[in-house]
């Protein structure tokens, strides 16, 4: 490849990559792909130079496609298949391990005559195991395996667990059937990543300083627990522990200035000429990288360092931007899929902006002038970085730029070299523990620094209605300090908005005597948000799965106030969030039934309870005072909401013969019913259904869920009194809003090809 056709190798990429998702969300016919590559074949038969670009488009809309085509059949969702594997990666999470799998072999295990698809083309599957055997990376297994196509929850704002399965090129989930038992097929072969990683286990350090060193030093970031990751969020030093260009840039620049050194001493008359050294390097980015298993980031950081050496080297290399153009389209050829990882944008975006704000300029000189260099540096790409990392994920650490000011020379001149010092020298009795002594106490202060930077300015999360103003005034910033020749009062201008800018009295997204009612995507369970201009009320809080994860820690970010927590009963699909509450939010009341066995204290939901808050009005229907002798379900807190004459019914899990007790309060119709015990036989009985004849109803039920729910007989029950229905199973997330006298608009987070957004 010609270093003058880089940007049109990087763009003939970025096509490829578009239309083939425009190819699958469209979802255009085979035949108009032929077509498609009728045309582009005349082109090269016309024009022949231009047939490298349509070979690179095509061979990144291949592998695109490829991708899609690999997903598991939906027609063997929740079939048993008997499958043989390698184990990539094994993640312990308590009584269980989280295995990612490479299959070599796919078939079903049903016994059925019906034709079943085919899951010959299933490569990579993330599956839990509830099992006490022991899974190490490198085995082969034969296993029974019960999967899924990749899905997650759909939840307005939050993170999209789906599309981050697409993009790591993961093809279904699912877990591991205990019967039959699997079979290790074959033990693992020699690496040399995993012989460090047990070696790394066995060295008598602290827990935290042995998954930081795996994480630093190889990649293996997965050891890092949840609680570490929300401190890295939270200021916005992510980038520091993923390998990245930093880590992999960092080994480069050792190795070469050591062989320059050697060059030096060897050849000192002609030194600079030698080409080895720059050699070296290059195979020790590489080295470096494969060691760290090659995960995208690894890989993305070992094509920039690699041209950047080639860049530096002044050796007929291309110039900075010639560089990164083929950097790009290197990242994209080698893994289509990085075109939609945020990272990849983010690294790339960095980069160019370093290029721009640095070009014409002369390199600095000595300590004195590198450490202004890294100040300059820092502050000119903070913002732009803010910007960004706003847009993409609709939250900022406010502390980020004078964070990173410390966090960056620290880690890269103390906490890595000490790190891949210790594995220099951990052959050396003692030496190599001293070395990672050293890293230990770098990282206690490092852990010290960023707590602290959390308790006094924690993540940030603006109101949607501000993101996009703020974004464009970070951008603003940074354009105007990092171009040359603006004028100083330009200057001053954007640094005066941005400061501004947060405390500029926006109107309210909620208006007066209005709910804002979004009923959370969290499968088998139920969480409701209520939401008035200065109330927020949570009605449960999701279920708590076997692997220890609740989904209600991915729907905000930490540090929440909540106003009011109705927990309608001790179940765990309904209460199993509570311990994600009381950890990472704040609560002002709980409120729950009587005689549940709950880790909150507040008052006691009891029926005749009534409160009023921005002009909406609330009602407990159920329980009754003191009656503990119910069952679970039937103990549930029944709530009605009312603004004006619409009104939203919630009934938790109570049976069909509860509702007939309370069903005389309940003036018809209802507005929308949050359809009792996820859709269940046990409740919604006809003479309920029929007398309240409610104009919505929503199921929250998880998607395939082992209950069923909502039972056939329940569905008819609805549609014969002429409701809409809703499920958060199939629509994902449900929003609407409360109003008086403004009829119910229900909106969906996964829309469905040919539903109907309204009823």
């Amino acid at each position: 490849m010609r270093l003058g056709v880089a940007m049109p190798a990087a763009l003939a990429a970025l096509a490829g990559g578009i239309f083939a998702w425009y190819f699958h969300t469209a979802e255009v016919t085979p035949n108009a792909f032929g077509w498609v590559l009728v045309a582009a074949l005349l082109v090269v038969g016309r024009c022949p130079r231009f047939g490298i670009w349509l070979l690179i488009g095509a061979w990144v809309f291949t592998g695109v496609q490829e991708e899609w085509g690999s997903r598991l059949p939906t027609g063997l969702s929740g079939e048993d298949l008997a499958v043989e594997a390698t184990v990539l990666t094994a993640q312990p999470m308590g009584n269980a391990t989280r295995l990612l799998l490479s299959v070599d072999q796919c078939q079903s295990s049903s016994t059925s005559l019906a034709q079943r698809p085919s899951c010959s083309a299933l490569t990579k599957v993330r599956i839990t195991a509830y099992s006490d055997v022991r899974f190490r990376p490198g085995e082969q297994w034969q296993m029974t395996l019960r999967l899924r196509p990749p899905s997650g929850f759909a939840n307005p704002d939050a993170f999209n667990y789906e599309q981050w399965l697409w993009r790591e090129g993961i093809h279904a989930t699912g877990y591991l059937r205990q019967e039959p038992a699997p079979v290790r097929l074959s033990s693992a072969g020699p690496s040399l990543r995993q012989l460090a990683l047990d070696f790394l286990a066995r060295q008598p350090l602290d827990d935290r300083t042995k998954r930081w060193l795996a994480a630093l030093t190889l990649g293996d970031s997965e050891q890092l627990t949840q609680d570490d990751w929300s401190l890295l969020n939270a200021t916005g030093t992510t980038h520091l522990v993923v390998i990245s260009g930093l880590h992999v840039g960092l080994v480069a620049s050792f190795v070469l200035l050591l062989a320059k050194s050697v060059a030096r001493f060897a050849t000192p008359t002609n030194w600079r000429m030698r080409t080895w050294p720059w050699w070296l390097a290059a195979l020790a980015c590489v080295s470096y990288a494969t060691l760290a298993g090659m995960a995208p980031p690894a890989m993305r950081a070992m094509v920039m360092t690699l041209i950047g050496l080639w860049v530096l080297s002044g050796r007929h290399a291309p110039g900075a931007w010639q560089g990164w153009w083929l950097a790009l389209a290197l990242v994209l050829i080698v893994d289509p899929l990085a075109l939609w990882r945020p990272g990849m944008w983010l690294s790339f975006v960095a980069v160019a902006w370093l290029i721009i704000i640095w070009q014409g300029r002369q390199r600095p000189q000595g300590i004195k002038g590198w450490f202004w260099a890294l100040v300059r540096s820092q502050l000119l790409l903070a913002p732009l970085m803010a910007a960004a990392v706003l847009v993409a994920f609709g939250r900022v650490a406010p502390a980020a730029p004078l964070i990173n000011l410390v966090a960056v020379p620290w880690v890269s001149s103390v906490m890595v070299p000490t790190a891949l010092l210790g594995w220099l020298l951990s052959p050396l009795p003692m030496v190599g523990e001293t070395v990672w002594w050293l890293f230990e106490q770098a990282l206690s202060v490092f852990h010290l620094l960023l707590t602290l930077v959390v308790q006094h300015w924690p993540l940030w999360e603006p109101d949607r209605s501000l993101t996009y103003p703020l974004s464009l005034a970070l951008l603003l910033l940074s354009l105007c300090w990092g171009l040359p020749a603006v004028l100083p009062s330009l200057r001053l201008a954007a640094s005066a908005l941005i400061v501004a800018l947060p405390w500029w009295s926006l109107p309210s997204s909620i208006p007066p005597n209005a709910l804002r009612v979004s009923v959370h995507d969290v499968g088998q369970g139920q969480l409701i948000e209520l939401r008035s201009a200065h109330y927020r009320l949570l009605y449960d809080t999701g279920p708590r799965f076997r692997s220890g994860f609740m989904p209600l820690e991915a729907l905000w970010s930490p540090g929440q106030l909540f106003d009011q927590v109705l927990v309608s009963h001790a179940d765990n699909d309904h209460a199993g969030g509570i311990s994600a509450l009381l950890a990472d939010h704040r609560v002002k009341q709980w409120m729950a039934p009587a005689g549940e066995a709950l880790p909150i204290s507040g008052i006691d939901c009891q029926r005749g309870q009534t409160w009023q808050r921005d002009g909406v009005s609330y009602r407990i229907l159920w329980p009754p005072a003191g009656d503990n002798d119910l069952s679970a379900n039937d103990r549930s807190c029944v709530l009605e909401v009312s603004a004006g004459e619409q009104r939203l019914l919630i009934t938790g899990d109570v049976s069909t013969e509860v509702e007939r007790r309370f069903l005389r309060e309940v003036e018809p119709p209802v507005s929308v019913l949050v359809a009792g015990h996820h859709g269940s036989g046990t409740s919604s009985g006809i003479q309920f259904v029929r007398s309240i004849a409610p104009e919505h109803v929503i199921f929250s039920a998880g998607r395939s869920n082992a209950f069923q729910h909502p039972v056939d007989s329940v569905v008819r029950r609805f549609r014969q009194q002429g409701s809409c229905l809703w499920n958060t199973a199939h629509d994902g997330a449900l929003r609407f809003w409360l109003k008086a006298a403004q009829p119910i608009q229900v909106e969906t987070t996964r829309p469905l090809p040919g539903r109907r957004n309204q009823c």
